[in-house]
Formats: structure tokens, C-alpha cells, sequence
């Protein structure tokens, strides 16, 4: 007994046609769900990331448009992935306030990060020096003050001997006139045929806070042709500043530097510290 297959009448729908397919005979169009998936995912990825916070938002809004258009396809029976495209625009949704709260958390960041370095920037600037203040260590005026019995040379100007610097801190350097002496016998840094000089310099600490001597350097220049003067060290001189200087205190420190024969100045140039700039006294020899 033979059998025939049956054929569809004209006019009637035929049954569901199989995967990807509805009964119109026509492909699913599952497109927009599964890009709002795949945008929602790495939207919420990108958003965690600090500096690009903002990727994460536009992938977010990206997935949420997306996933409510594939919703909308599968209400019209044009889609079978509602699920995905349900999922997408819930991610997309979720990388959007990601990338919203890790923006506000990095923005924080970074002006808090500036507001430290703007701090550190103006502690760490060189402090000024108020040249040309006479009468020693002792005698202190503001920058371009003149105190009883003070002269205050213009600024840049090279200070005579006995002349004190004043720094904005009220940190103040004072550097004697250069006397000749006679290195020991075995004492580094001086030439034989050369003349070795002694200069006492004094800091005083007319500010608030303990200041640190151990980063103090003095160095000198010989001559008009300014070479240099090596320092020199024996039993008696080179042993530099060290240690700290209380607030009202003071300290005195004996150099010696060796110059030519015919030499006949001597600047010496003194640093209080990182966060100084020099002070110059021009010394006759």
C-alpha cells in the first residue's frame, strides 16, 4: 500500500519551518539582542576600568538602546532571543552607573592627586634670599627691610664680608672675611705654590621650626677668573655643618679654601640647603 505526502492547500500557512525560523517561513532577526549581550559585557568590563570610564558609559547606552529594540522584536514575533536581548540592556543599564561612579571616584582622584603635588610644589620651591642685610647673624629684617644700623643691597648683588643673607624662612648666613692660614701637614685639598684662606660663616635659625644643617654647602671661586678654590680639609677646618639648628640658635663653622698665589678675591658661595638658593659674598684677599 503506497503513501503520499500531503500538500498544503493553497492558501495555508505552513507549519513552523525549524531553527531561526517562524511559520512566515522567515528568519528570526535575533541581531540587535545579541549586540546589546556582547555591548553590555564589555561595557561593564570597560566602565570598572579608572581612565576608561567613559568608554564603559557609551557601550552601556549603546547596549540599553539596542536591547529594548530586540525586546521589541521578539514582542513582534520578528526575534526568539528576548532573553539575550533582556540581558543586554540590564548590563547596559549596569555600565552605565559603573562608569558614572568609578568617573566620580577617578575625578576625585586625580584633583587630590594635584592638590598633594601643588603642596609638595610649594614647600620644595627655592626660598629667596634678602642680600646685602649688615650687622651680622644677630641683625634680622624682613626682605628689603633695613634694621637698626643695616644697609640692604639690591637683589643678585654679591655680599661684602660680615654681610648677612636673610631667607624667607628668617634663616640667616653670615660669611667673615677671609684670613690666610696655614694647612697642616697633612691636610687634603691644598696645592703647594697656592695660598690657603679660612672664612667662618654662621647660620642662625631666626624662624619657627628646627632647621637641618647637614644639606648646607659652601663653595668659593678665586681670582678674577674665577677658578676654583678646593676646599680644604685638616684637624682644624673642613668639617662642614651637621646636625640640626633650634629655632633662636646658632652655628659657626670654620672653611678654608685654597687659591693661586696672585689671587686677590675670593667669592664664596654658600647653600643653605636643596630648597635654597646660594648667597654670594665677594671677600678681598
Amino acid at each position: 500500500m503506497s503513501h503520499y505526502a500531503q500538500q498544503p492547500q493553497p492558501g495555508q500557512q505552513q507549519p513552523y519551518g525549524g531553527p531561526g525560523q517562524y511559520a512566515t517561513g522567515n528568519p528570526a532577526r535575533n541581531g540587535l539582542g545579541t549586540a546589546a549581550l556582547v555591548l553590555g559585557i564589555i561595557g561593564t568590563i570597560t566602565g570598572l576600568i579608572p581612565f576608561l570610564f567613559w568608554l564603559g558609559c557609551i557601550l552601556g547606552l549603546l547596549a540599553l538602546i539596542l536591547g529594548l529594540l530586540g525586546r521589541g522584536r521578539a514582542k513582534r514575533h520578528e526575534a526568539t532571543n528576548k532573553g539575550s536581548a533582556t540581558a543586554g540592556a540590564v548590563l547596559g543599564l549596569v555600565a552605565m552607573i559603573v562608569g558614572v561612579g568609578v568617573g566620580v571616584v577617578t575625578v576625585k582622584a586625580v584633583d587630590d592627586a594635584v592638590d598633594e603635588i601643588n603642596k609638595v610644589t610649594e614647600n620644595t620651591a627655592p626660598k629667596d634670599a634678602s642680600p646685602g642685610n649688615k650687622g651680622g647673624a644677630g641683625g634680622k629684617g624682613g626682605a628689603g627691610d633695613k634694621g637698626a644700623g643695616e644697609a640692604t643691597a639690591k637683589k643678585g648683588e654679591s655680599l661684602a664680608a660680615g654681610d648677612t643673607s636673610l631667607y624667607d624662612d628668617d634663616v640667616m648666613v653670615t660669611v667673615s672675611a677671609a684670613t690666610s692660614f696655614s694647612p697642616g701637614e697633612f691636610a687634603i685639598g691644598h696645592t703647594a705654590g697656592n695660598k690657603a684662606y679660612r672664612v667662618t660663616i654662621v647660620i642662625e635659625n631666626g624662624g619657627k621650626k628646627k632647621f637641618d644643617a647637614n644639606l648646607v654647602g659652601a663653595d668659593a671661586r678665586a681670582g678674577k677668573d674665577g677658578v676654583t678654590a678646593e676646599q680644604i680639609f685638616d684637624d682644624k677646618v673642613g668639617s662642614g655643618f651637621s646636625g640640626t639648628i633650634l629655632p633662636g640658635k646658632k652655628a659657626t663653622v670654620q672653611y678654608a679654601f685654597d687659591a693661586p698665589a696672585d689671587a686677590n678675591s675670593l667669592t664664596v658661595e654658600v647653600t643653605p640647603g636643596i630648597s635654597y638658593n646660594p648667597s654670594h659674598w665677594e671677600l678681598t684677599l
